[in-house]
């Protein structure tokens, strides 16, 4: 008997779902938005709250009117609480591979995602045909706690709270028009021909403080930058690129965004050496600390390759 009790390693644990709700209010610090994120009631998570500091002896939280403090038992329990609900998603999910093979799901910047990610996929399936990509093309930064996301590829400046990071590629801002337009005698040939011309401006919400636009392009190259307030404005980085190719103006447009477009002659750079690098970048995102399966593997090794060709030559092998 003695022998049995030297190799039992059972240690009491508290609830499953008391545990959760713990996680939940501690990175919250409300009661209120841990039971929205679990669909429960706050009175529910309350009573499991309750449930965890009985099996811990002592408070948890302080509770401060309609807020709640973390005491220093509970701050000290939350980082290995968090630590192990990640480890059982990552579990979860390793436990679904066969059912749902190879999936990789990643979460891409709209514009990015159609512009750059989507045409190059082919490539990927052809070397990797058992592993499943799903693209969610959303603006929002990811909650990897809670969202079924393996991978985000954002444009930003990094630094995101809670996440690993590995700048993707840079990007630089360049004039952009249809071909058609640099034609004939009327054709746009240099920047003081802009006056002539539509611009198309980028209104898209990441907005990088060294992203010029019309004005402050113009301007810096000692223009009249009175025109450059009219014209057509879009919510999204692509949008510049396609109406650009459908001949409405002439764009301030990321780089890595157009770069298939001029490779494949759909649009020209009408101004040599007008490349305006910026700070903003894109970036691979991932949970601190998550297990990477052989198929998220073999995604990020891909896309590191993708991106090495694409700053080398922007428009090489779209």
């Amino acid at each position: 008997m003695a022998a049995d009790n030297e190799h039992d390693t059972t240690v009491r644990l508290p609830p499953f779902h008391a545990l959760r709700a713990f996680e939940a209010a501690g990175r919250h610090l409300s009661f209120a938005r841990a039971a929205d994120e679990l669909g429960v009631s706050p009175a529910a998570v309350s009573q499991h709250i309750q449930q965890m500091e009985e099996f811990a002896g002592q408070p948890l939280f302080r509770r401060l009117g309609r807020r709640v403090e973390l005491t220093d038992a509970g701050q000290a329990a939350l980082a290995h609480v968090a630590a192990a609900m990640a480890s059982l998603a990552d579990a979860a999910r390793i436990m679904r591979l066969p059912l749902r093979g190879q999936r990789v799901s990643v979460s891409v910047a709209p514009s990015f995602a159609i512009k750059w990610l989507v045409p190059r996929l082919e490539r990927f399936k052809d070397l990797h045909p058992d592993v499943e990509v799903w693209v969610s093309a959303d603006m929002g930064l990811v909650d990897f706690a809670v969202a079924d996301v393996d991978l985000a590829i954002r444009y930003g400046a990094g630094g995101y709270a809670d996440a690993q990071a590995q700048q993707l590629l840079s990007e630089s801002v360049v004039p952009i028009c249809s071909p058609s337009l640099i034609e004939g005698k009327d054709g746009l040939r240099k920047p003081e021909d802009l006056s002539r011309f539509a611009l198309l401006h980028d209104d898209s919400p990441d907005r990088d403080p060294s992203c010029p636009t019309w004005p402050m392009w113009l301007l810096a190259r000692g223009l009249d930058a009175e025109h450059a307030r009219k014209g057509l404005r879009f919510n999204q980085s692509s949008l510049i690129v396609e109406a650009a190719i459908a001949g409405k103006g002439v764009g301030l447009a990321k780089r890595q965004l157009a770069a298939a477009d001029i490779a494949a002659g759909r649009l020209v750079t009408p101004f040599e050496n007008s490349d305006t690098p910026i700070n903003f970048a894109y970036w691979l995102v991932w949970r601190r600390g998550r297990t990477f399966s052989p198929g998220l593997k073999a995604f990020m090794d891909w896309i590191r390759d993708e991106a090495g060709g694409a700053e080398a030559d922007p428009g090489a092998g779209i």
